[in-house]
């Protein structure tokens, strides 16, 4: 092995007599350079885009959220909530309503999810900061905070006092409606804040006090929809998740943030494993260069070659000088391919060189595990070009 790394140092950092060959591996080198560069850089954008995405739904998202497994809502008792707040790894937790009801405004209508929250919601959302405009609702008051969205379509701003919005949700019950006015539990209320975060979430919600949703709905006091759990820092979720199923006899559906958007996630990950593949095939092509340029350096050496079988060299030593010298090419182009794209990650991280609009720069994350990639797929994709050209030597290839 000392004898066939000696012999492929010399090889890669001497120039061959055949100025072709030296372009060609030239070529190679840039080829992987490039290649390692780009392919860490893409990653650590579609890392941005990831984490850019996923913001907009983790201001209302919590990091578990506890749901009925059958049916709309469950009951908690005030003991299983004390013990909720005793297991480690949680930080608080918050009683949530959700239904889709319809809402009136000034002649026009809109279909919107009612979101009942308590007064301790916002330990749990960070919904302060998404507010454009006016604040955040007052517990036990008719008051509501709308979404963009739903402002824009119903045409409606803040303390509007000359129209107002009413929420109609239709009773629970069976049988037939002979009355319509009396199909539909309604109340005024009174829009004092309105977020802003993308556009599907600001179409989405409506959001109201605890008590006048489940008034609205006709729900017992200690009827909701869901329990909101926010975690500590470096909280066990799996331990958490295990301790709530054990607190609520595996009755009810646990789900952590993933879970909650798992579309959504699932399509970040696809276009990120499509994007990796692409680039990969990219840097496949590029090998290609690299295994041409290690054949054309075996010819160049065929009587170096031979001089060396005589002399009692064996095949396998032989073909392990090209081996490594690929194989070292390879890793240190990936190095060097790859300090240029951590360079260029870290400038726009901080410098935010390339920008969307004029407050927003384009989003890139740098982290081990992209770098680690990187150098994983170039060196076994160089490795593989490596071993199928130095396969090309062979004893009858020098006799």
């Amino acid at each position: 092995m000392n004898f066939s790394l000696f012999i492929a140092k010399r090889y890669i950092f001497s120039r061959s007599k055949n100025n072709a060959i030296n372009i060609i591996t030239r070529i190679a080198s840039a080829g992987i350079i490039i290649g390692a560069m780009a392919l860490f850089v893409v990653l650590s954008v579609f890392s941005g885009l990831k984490d850019f995405s996923l913001s907009f739904s983790n201001d209302f998202d919590p990091d578990l959220k506890i749901t009925a497994s059958k049916g709309k809502s469950f009951f908690v008792t005030e003991e299983q909530e004390q013990k909720i707040l005793k297991i480690n790894g949680i930080a608080s937790q918050t009683k949530v309503i959700e239904e889709r009801v319809l809402f009136m405004f000034d002649g026009k209508e809109e279909v919107a999810s009612l979101k009942g929250v308590d007064s301790i919601y916002s330990r749990v959302n960070q919904v302060h900061k998404t507010l454009f405009n006016g604040q955040w609702l007052n517990p036990n008051t008719n008051q509501v905070v709308v979404g963009y969205g739903i402002s824009a379509k119903l045409s409606m701003g803040l303390f509007d006092f000359n129209n107002k919005l009413e929420v109609f949700v239709p009773k629970p019950g069976e049988g037939t409606i002979e009355n319509p006015e009396q199909a539909f539990n309604k109340a005024t209320i009174i829009p004092v804040g309105i977020y802003a975060i993308s556009e599907d979430l600001d179409s989405k919600y409506v959001f109201a006090d605890l008590g006048l949703s489940q008034e609205l709905l006709e729900y017992k006091p200690n009827q909701v929809s869901g329990i909101e759990i926010k975690l500590l820092p470096n909280a066990n979720e799996e331990q958490i998740k295990k301790e709530l199923q054990t607190l609520f006899k595996n009755q009810l559906t646990i789900k952590n943030r993933a879970q909650l958007n798992d579309s959504l996630y699932k399509m970040l990950n696809t276009e990120n494993t499509a994007v990796y593949l692409i680039f990969t095939l990219v840097i496949i092509l590029t090998l290609f260069t690299l295994a041409g340029a290690i054949i054309m350096m075996i010819l160049d050496k065929k009587d170096n070659l031979k001089t060396l079988l005589n002399l009692g060299t064996e095949i396998t030593a032989l073909r392990r000088i090209f081996l490594l010298q690929g194989t070292i090419l390879t890793f240190l182009g990936g190095i060097i391919g790859l300090i240029l794209g951590v360079i260029v990650v870290l400038i726009q991280q901080h410098y935010s060189v390339i920008m969307i609009t004029e407050n927003l720069a384009y989003p890139v994350v740098f982290t081990i595990q992209n770098a680690l990639v990187v150098l994983s797929t170039i060196f076994v994709l160089g490795f593989i070009a490596s071993w199928i050209a130095s396969s090309r030597v062979s004893t009858k290839l020098l006799e």
